[in-house]
């Protein structure tokens, strides 16, 4: 069975599809406002920024600095790996 923390990081992932963007480069980028405020992300993850650091961890995303904060990094990108 897969850890209540890895079910929530793939579903970080498949939301930051639904949300984010193709760079130039053809990395996916999502916004961290744009998750923060959403609707659906606030209804699925009970501590987001939580998540994201995991995800960070695990080198699955990657982000300026250590842990993002509304809405002071809401213009911060996201980039999956």
């Amino acid at each position: 069975m897969m850890p209540a923390r890895d079910h929530e990081v793939k579903l970080l992932l498949e939301e930051m599809e639904r949300l984010g963007s193709r760079g130039a480069d053809g990395k996916l980028v999502c916004k961290f406002g744009a998750l923060i405020h959403d609707d659906r992300c606030s209804n699925i993850f009970e501590a987001l920024v939580g998540t994201l650091k995991a995800a960070k961890k695990k080198k699955l995303i990657d982000f300026e600095g250590q842990m993002l904060l509304s809405p002071v990094h809401d213009n911060v990108d996201i980039v999956v790996l």
